[in-house]
């Protein structure tokens, strides 16, 4: 696969100098971050965004090892010709018009991967919107965005996408937000070759990838998905589409998937370890998560430490719903809380700091409050509630020390609005604790990365 990711020499096929066209942001994102050398092919121009522009593949003087395919479908099969004479490896086509438009679609398909296997060459898609690398700034793709390499932030999270427009809009999603890095983001469409299996292979021998989240409505070869999910240490974050019978008749048409029957895949997922979502965000949510946290030390109970009875009460709910337990505080913990708390009030759990913090501000409970928690041996976790809007991130940085130190993970929920909450969560995540806009989706993600994490022991 590193010729697709790191490819030497890259022609685009379909260049435009129309900002209205996908040829043309195809080629500016590719002349964006990529330093090697781009061949734009258009028999329309001599020169596209200051380089020069071939008539066709034939005249580009020197062999390159990837194309990226934005021209009708029907011309594929004398590309793919065009290609091998020049050393072509790979193949991206971000076109659509094949199988997932009807039986004339799939004939042409199935010619281009029969050419593409008789001439050593790999395609990618058809019908998708290509590959993003974080580290080395490659975006093949027809992201239509003048921001994606200013929001664009290495990170250890990658991701496998079937649908070309639900990529790109996810993407956007990720980068706008903030607080989750890309390593690789791969969009695979009609997967004619390279499918996920063999992508979810790579990434998981990948060095800069840590978290792997997927969006597929198909599954191709089966028992080797089954094997390689199984055998990973890291966590597989998988958003199965085609759930229902109206679901998999879409994807029938949408990127020509047999959708299976998800009662199956379901239960083979729980065989493998793989964390199932149910909806895009709790795909960015759970993955995001699952990039900034690392440890486990041991199996106890999780702690909650919240300005609010009520939110205690709920997150308590949740936890017993999820088959979790909260922590039992030891007497030593509790009888050490009381030195933060006022004297007419007794700590109990969940610990609830907010006549605390009207005795003593909030540096002083947050400070020496989560200490003394994190030091329970009966807590194996934390979850942590928090005003944005009256607080600073260097209130918790004996929080930060200690979630690595004592190998308890953190999660985190605030309280707040505008720009003060933006950039508070900014700052704590970038520190390593990952914040959700709503108790429960905190929640689940700790309980993914519990059972992760026992699945990694085993």
């Amino acid at each position: 696969m590193n010729f697709f990711f790191d490819p030497d020499g890259v022609a685009v096929i379909g260049a435009s100098a129309d900002p209205r066209k996908v040829g043309y942001y195809i080629l500016k994102n590719t002349l964006g971050g990529y330093r090697g050398r781009v061949y734009p092919v258009n028999p329309r121009y001599e020169t596209l965004q200051g380089v020069k522009c071939y008539p066709d593949v034939e005249s580009i003087p020197e062999s390159f090892e990837l194309a990226v395919y934005f021209i009708p479908a029907t011309f594929l099969p004398d590309t793919i010709r065009a290609c091998a004479k020049k050393g072509v490896k790979g193949i991206i086509i971000e076109s659509a018009g094949f199988a997932e438009v009807g039986e004339t679609g799939r004939r042409l398909q199935d010619e281009s991967v029969r050419l593409a296997k008789e001439f050593g060459i790999r395609l990618w898609g058809p019908n998708c919107m290509g590959l993003l690398d974080g580290y080395k700034r490659h975006v093949f793709s027809f992201i239509i965005n003048d921001q994606v390499f200013k929001l664009l932030k290495p990170g250890n999270a990658s991701f496998i996408v079937q649908s070309g427009m639900l990529s790109a809009g996810f993407l956007m999603m990720i980068l706008e937000r903030g607080g989750l890095g890309i390593s690789k983001m791969c969009s695979i469409g009609n997967k004619c070759d390279v499918h996920e299996t063999e992508l979810l292979e790579y990434l998981i021998d990948d060095d800069s990838t840590d978290v792997i989240g997927m969006y597929v409505e198909s599954i191709m070869e089966p028992k080797r998905f089954m094997e390689c999910a199984k055998s990973s240490r890291k966590p597989i974050v998988m958003l199965k589409g085609g759930q229902s019978p109206a679901g998999a008749r879409a994807a029938a048409s949408h990127t020509a998937s047999m959708a299976g029957d998800y009662t199956i895949m379901h239960h083979a997922f729980e065989q493998c370890g793989v964390i199932e979502v149910f909806d895009i965000n709790e795909l960015m949510d759970i993955t995001r998560g699952f990039s900034k946290t690392r440890l486990l030390s041991h199996d106890a109970g999780t702690a909650i430490f919240t300005f609010s009875g009520g939110g205690g009460i709920i997150t308590s709910d949740l936890l017993h719903a999820r088959g979790m337990p909260v922590a039992e505080l030891t007497p030593q913990s509790l009888k050490d809380l009381e030195e933060i708390f006022p004297e007419w009030m007794a700590p109990s759990h969940p610990v609830d700091i907010w006549p605390a913090i009207e005795r003593y501000g909030y540096e002083k409970v947050y400070g020496r409050g989560i200490e003394i928690i994190m030091n329970d041996p009966n807590v194996d976790s934390l979850i942590v509630h928090l005003f944005a809007s009256r607080m600073e991130v260097a209130h918790l940085s004996n929080l930060i020390t200690m979630k690595d130190k004592l190998g308890k993970p953190v999660v985190a929920w605030c309280a707040g609005n505008g720009e003060k909450l933006k950039n508070f969560r900014i700052d704590l995540e970038n520190a390593g604790i990952p914040v959700f806009d709503e108790i429960v989706r905190g929640v689940d993600f700790l309980a993914a990365f519990k059972k992760h994490a026992k699945k990694s022991k085993r």
